[in-house]
């Protein structure tokens, strides 16, 4: 599925296994690992060096509904299998994955410019999710209901909705990847994983992992495209009639258009979107602990985490201390070239992006912020910045910049801390510090989002957790419990047990 190739001087290809090469992928469809119909492929480039990365097979829409067909062919069977069998495959494909380990580092560096921590991270919180998905395989549960008909037993059962298109991005590809199709398995259903156009040889590794599992032919399916045809590629998907259930996690904008087709479609999805997560620091709290949490939550991985922490929210009683300490802490978080490894932050994931960051950074500064940590950078790299004094009136106040940079907003007491963090479209992961816990979980509770963590970072994920968003953030949940509603139909039984009266 995944050959490794170097380009000799003739533009002849010949398999190596030497550092100065570039992958390429292929679709898998019904269990075979194939090319695009038309033959037709698409590179994606090295961030760093500009070099092709991964030459990919971009699916065609007649591919596209090629996978969806053979996903539908396969559920009947796999919808039937006992879940100890689909827990011990799940259960191999998280040992798989984890037997991969060197190879999703490299893709993860070459593609998208990550650092080999976040790499190792995403491997090791991906094997989690599959071991609990296998864990749940067991848990789909259903209940008798009391009925007021004499001699009716009434049950709920849980069945597998049908085929399941997960849509998955690049900037946690792994744990995302694997996300996107490890509970709809569990539960029964059959799956495609339509890869990201930025990462597709990381996603095509998930594929490989759950190849190596054994799952049946049809059950695991998963399309590559090049980014021109995505709208194409996935509407087709959404489109198809076999298709019963999408979740996608990506940008709010990109969320939009897929609910809006999913529901003139009538199709449930499970959207995790975009993000602006507030962490407030009141005037109690434990400084050396905040400047920690907001250095790990605003600048791992660059920043370009859905849940990294956007704003600061400082109280004044003790703002000019926090920034003192935590300008400090960001001044050491410099970026450099990933392969090396030398620094703790990698590259921004394509120029685009990064010109995107400074562009924010710049309107703030413009406009009376202060950086007190941080500069532009150049290319894709881009150390960590901090912008103290931000207001509404600066488009970082608002805007998701998914990058390197941080905004403190200095709020005059507890109440409009809160208010502030409410003030915006988002509302995913947040954070409250203090040394009262008890005020903390009353803080919670005001703060509009899916997730609230006190006294930790707001990136904070683990697989059994029901996770996801409220307003543009999204709806719907991921992991445990609430993944299993999301990916099952809930069905009313009867079985009537005494002779029937009826009133005619």
């Amino acid at each position: 599925m995944i050959h490794i190739y170097s380009a000799n001087m003739n533009n002849a290809f010949e398999e190596l296994d030497v550092a100065d090469t570039f992958a390429t992928t292929e679709l898998l469809i019904g269990g075979k690992a194939c090319g695009a119909a038309a033959g037709r492929t698409f590179d994606r480039l090295n961030p760093i060096t500009g070099a092709v990365a991964t030459r990919a097979a971009a699916a065609s829409v007649d591919d596209a509904r090629s996978a969806a067909d053979a996903a539908a062919a396969a559920f009947p069977a796999w919808s039937k299998v006992g879940p100890n069998e689909r827990r011990a495959l799940l259960s191999k494909a998280a040992d798989a994955l984890l037997g991969l380990t060197d190879q999703f580092i490299d893709a993860m560096v070459s593609e998208i410019g990550a650092t080999e921590g976040w790499a190792r991270f995403n491997i090791g919180l991906a094997a989690s999710m599959l071991r609990e998905a296998a864990a749940i395989t067991t848990q789909v549960k259903g209940e008798t209901i009391p009925s007021d008909k004499p001699g009716c037993l009434a049950i709920a059962v849980r069945q597998p909705a049908g085929v399941v298109l997960g849509i998955a991005p690049w900037n946690a590809p792994i744990i995302l990847g694997v996300r996107a199709v490890a509970t709809p398995l569990a539960c029964g259903n059959t799956v495609i994983l339509k890869a990201s156009e930025a990462c597709p040889r990381t996603h095509s590794l998930i594929i490989e992992a759950l190849s190596q599992a054994g799952f049946p032919e049809g059950v695991v399916n998963a399309v590559t495209n090049a980014p021109e045809d995505a709208g194409d590629v996935v509407g087709a998907l959404v489109d198809h009639p076999a298709v019963r259930r999408i979740n996608f996690t990506g940008s709010t904008h990109v969320g939009r258009i897929i609910a809006e087709r999913a529901g003139r479609n009538l199709k449930p999805v499970l959207l995790e979107l975009g993000g602006k997560a507030p962490m407030i620091v009141l005037e109690d709290a434990d400084l050396d602990e905040a400047v920690k949490a907001a250095a790990f939550g605003a600048f791992m991985n660059q920043g370009q985490i859905c849940m990294s922490t956007e704003r600061i929210i400082v109280v004044d009683a003790i703002a000019d201390a926090f920034i003192e300490k935590f300008a400090a802490k960001a001044k050491t978080l410099v970026a450099s070239d990933p392969r090396t490894g030398t620094t703790p932050l990698g590259a921004v994931v394509d120029r685009k992006s990064a010109d995107k960051v400074r562009g924010l950074v710049a309107d703030a500064v413009g406009k009376g912020a202060v950086r007190v940590a941080g500069d532009d950078g150049e290319g894709v790299l881009m150390s960590a910045n901090v912008l103290d004094k931000v207001t509404p009136d600066m488009k970082i106040y608002a805007e998701e910049s998914f990058g390197p940079a941080v905004s403190v907003v200095r709020a005059r007491d507890l109440d409009d801390a809160v208010r502030i963090a409410n003030d915006t479209e988002y509302g995913l992961s947040a954070a409250v510090f203090t040394r009262d816990v008890s005020l903390g979980l009353s803080v919670a509770s005001r703060i509009q989002s899916g997730i609230c963590h006190i006294n930790g970072p707001t990136v904070h994920d683990e697989a059994q957790m029901p996770f996801g968003g409220v307003k543009a953030s999204g709806y719907g949940r991921f992991g445990g419990q609430a993944g299993i509603a999301e990916f099952t139909d809930l069905r009313w039984i009867t079985a009537e047990t005494l002779p029937g009266h009826y009133p005619i």
